[in-house]
């Protein structure tokens, strides 16, 4: 019981710190766009992004400040590796009749 308790509260404080890195959050402007890097990071905080952004404007999923097609690659790439490519590799049991 107190393992899912800590676990819980390591999951909550994680989402939290990385709350600190969503799109529209104000760091990346038309001076300054997000990049390969950036896209790759905003990609992983996707579901998070979605979430925070029920509740605050402000938040997108999607960095609107950006460079284009290298930030468009980072993200594709964290998106598709990070939850499309999982299933690719997951072992399916079978059930013997």
């Amino acid at each position: 019981m107190k393992k899912k308790i800590l676990l819980l509260v390591l999951i909550l404080a994680m989402v939290v710190f990385l709350s600190s890195c969503v799109p529209g959050d104000g760091k990346n402007t038309s001076d300054n766009p997000a990049g390969f890097l950036w896209g790759i990071w905003h990609g992983w905080l996707a579901p998070v992004s979605l979430i925070l952004s029920l509740f605050r404007d402000n938040i997108r999923i999607y960095e609107v400040a950006n460079t284009g097609f290298w930030y468009d690659f980072g993200f594709y790439i964290s998106i598709i590796s990070g939850f499309g490519g999982i299933s690719l590799f997951r072992k399916t049991k079978r059930k013997k009749s």
